[in-house]
């Protein structure tokens, strides 16, 4: 189904995106979820799927990882499963990212997905990134505190909380509503009944990972090969001092392997493109030959992207899930980037050009798109 946010983005992003958290009431009316919470549960034994049941009895906090056999051992209380980018394996679901799209894609990251009993939750705790979360069935209390310095520990070597703190939210969440949390905020929720709460994340890389990244892309293309040259060498005083026009030039030497828009876009593109989690690749059997996907376009039928798949541009470059692809015509490259449906109508003259199309069966053969009827 589609969902239909209520939500002014304009003045959510001037007052709130990244400032301040917020509750939006109502932000999906009629709210129904996409999915159950036995169908959760089924998506937890899956090899494929990451997924984590968070308890805790008496003060004493327990943290086991999926794939699960059963949830027999489990009582009626205090605790909750915890399940990662479900938008990959679970079409329904995978349309509540859809009204985030005001948000750039690159920043948009996964949806997770909470069953929790009553009491259960995973603690205060603070996250490095954006996030909405969304209130489905059942209730749930929130409560978030100010973006202040707070002790942190670990109850559990697999959980990070902090310590107790005031609230500036404390509210009660029904169906439909959604809690804006920026980054480094304290926020803990606790569930009243049987709930179901939908996480949208939002990817924020930091520096280390940019750079070790990088460095990684210079490595396999074996750049930077050029080595440090002092042709203008003079003595000096000290042999052991390394003088400050020789700092300066070596900190240039990595500066320039960075000032290669060719290069660095080309990384920048596969890096941001990469899905940080396992997506249900299908290739189909047998593979379409080029004249079959032609046809069936014509004929009415139309292309789904695969659920968590990242599509994305730099300028007139395409990137899909971590790799560039010579897509060879602009038009349809940003139908590709734009929709998560595509018809031959929107691909207009891109779809009789040959080029293109064969990139287009490449990529379906690859099981990223598919036959959505």
């Amino acid at each position: 189904m589609d969902y239909l946010l209520n939500l002014n983005w304009s003045d959510f992003l001037q007052h709130y995106w990244q400032k301040r958290p917020v509750v939006l009431k109502s932000g999906f009316k009629n709210f129904v979820d996409p999915i159950s919470a036995d169908e959760l549960a089924g998506l937890a034994m899956e090899n494929e799927v990451d997924s984590r049941l968070v308890s805790h009895h008496n003060g004493r906090w327990q943290v086991a990882h999926g794939p699960f056999e059963s949830y027999d051992h489990l009582g009626e209380n205090n605790w909750s499963l915890l399940v990662q980018a479900v938008n990959h394996w679970h079409e329904p679901s995978s349309a509540l990212m859809q009204p985030f799209r005001q948000l750039p894609d690159w920043r948009v990251d996964d949806l997770m997905i909470s069953f929790s009993v009553p009491g259960g939750g995973v603690g205060p705790h603070i996250d490095q990134y954006d996030v909405f979360i969304i209130q489905g069935s059942g209730r749930r209390r929130w409560r978030v505190g100010e973006n202040l310095p707070l002790k942190q520990h670990c109850p559990h070597p697999d959980l990070l909380q902090v310590a107790p703190f005031e609230a500036i939210i404390d509210e009660e969440l029904a169906p439909g509503d959604i809690l804006y949390i920026p980054p480094n905020f304290p926020h803990e929720g606790d569930s009243l009944e049987n709930s179901l709460n939908y996480s949208v994340g939002l990817r924020a890389p930091n520096g280390r990972e940019l750079l070790s990244s990088y460095a990684d892309h210079i490595l396999e293309q074996e750049l930077g090969s050029e080595r440090y040259r002092d042709a203008d060498l003079q003595p000096r005083r000290q042999a052991a001092e390394i003088l400050p026009h020789e700092v300066d030039k070596l900190r240039q030497m990595i500066i320039d392997l960075v000032q290669q828009p060719e290069h660095f876009t080309h990384w920048l593109g596969e890096f941001i493109s990469q899905p940080r989690h396992e997506l249900d690749v299908a290739p189909p059997e047998p593979p379409y030959q080029c004249d079959e996907v032609h046809q069936l376009l014509l004929a009415g039928e139309r292309l789904q992207r695969l659920g968590g798949l990242r599509v994305l541009s730099i300028g007139e470059q395409l990137f899909v899930n971590g790799e560039k692809i010579n897509a060879h015509h602009q038009h349809g490259s940003e139908q590709l980037c734009q929709h998560w449906v595509i018809s031959a109508d929107q691909l207009a003259d891109a779809l009789h050009d040959l080029p293109f199309l064969s990139t287009l069966t490449e990529l379906i053969n690859s099981g990223y798109w598919y036959f959505k009827d």
